[in-house]
């Protein structure tokens, strides 16, 4: 019996509501590293995948959104734990994608998982810094708190291919949102294994969908779509940026444009308030008079 065996290459899938299908279209492409030698082929996503991922993000917004900040930061925890256990898959997948040496891929992929982390510990706490109770002019509690948009589109940063889009993809999840995910359209392998972690962990099915493929083929009806809520333009250059922020308009779609960012330094808040809105409850608290109040 021979020694030699054949290599089993991984088949790269879509995943959507919590499955992974390959694109309806039937569709893939070829995926290089950095020196131009073929690691995999991708699925191909058409409009078909981006409006079945949209369904399913909002089939699973109602129960992630209704879920405790607690519970979804315990979630979220969990996936950083699961990545820490595939932690030299990543940095294989990272070293190949964005052609770094192993021990500058294995700093990225640390980093990731550290953001993760990050913004597991926020779940709780961003309702205390951005609502809170507001002075008024009158006998009424005035409290504002912060609750979901929506479903948002999320464009993956193009070079960022895993710490990128892990820092635009977490805060959205984070507030509750569900999201579909376009990945880095030259580099979509570390996103596609981070479904298969998310699938694995306790994420429930549809609040991540992740498509790979041609960035301005998927976005376009993700922009134009009426279910969607928000979209994050993060891996957009400046001319497809402009097409979709015209086409999020149609519905008045909150829309994050694409800026400099350096995801290697500590996030702010700036993402995790992007996709929130207020709620403001007014309560009258009764007569106030001199001797104080009554109800």
């Amino acid at each position: 019996m021979s020694d030699a065996r054949l290599s089993v290459f991984k088949t790269y899938k879509l995943y959507v509501g919590g499955k992974f299908p390959r694109s309806e279209s039937g569709r893939v492409y070829e995926v290089t590293d950095s020196k131009g030698k073929w690691l995999a082929n991708a699925p191909l996503s058409s409009r078909k995948d981006a409006r079945d991922a949209v369904v399913a993000a909002r089939k699973a917004f109602g129960g992630w959104s209704g879920a405790t900040a607690y519970n979804r930061g315990q979630v979220l925890y969990r996936v950083a734990e699961m990545l820490e256990g595939r932690r030299d898959q990543f940095v294989r997948e990272v070293a190949d994608a964005e052609g770094l040496s192993k021990s500058k891929a294995a700093a990225v992929v640390d980093a990731t998982i550290d953001r993760w982390v990050w913004y597991a510990g926020w779940t709780d706490k961003i309702a205390q810094v951005v609502g809170g109770g507001n002075p008024v002019a009158g006998p009424f509690f005035n409290l504002s708190s912060p609750e979901p948009t929506g479903v948002v589109a999320v464009l993956a940063p193009q070079e960022s291919s895993f710490l990128g889009l892990v820092s635009v993809l977490a805060p959205v999840i984070a507030t509750g949102n569900t999201a579909v995910v376009v990945a880095s359209e030259n580099a979509p392998l570390p996103a596609l294994s981070l479904a298969e972690v998310l699938a694995t962990s306790d994420v429930p099915g549809g609040v991540v969908n992740v498509l790979s493929g041609r960035t301005a083929e998927i976005a376009a009806p993700l922009a134009a779509h009426q279910d969607v809520n928000a979209i994050d333009l993060a891996g957009a250059d400046e001319v497809l940026a402009k097409e979709l922020e015209i086409a999020a308009a149609d519905n008045l779609k909150r829309v994050l444009r694409p800026q400099p960012v350096d995801y290697t330094e500590t996030p702010g808040t700036d993402r995790l308030t992007a996709f929130l809105e207020t709620k403001t409850v007014w309560h009258p608290t009764g007569s106030l008079g001199a001797s104080g109040s009554s109800y």
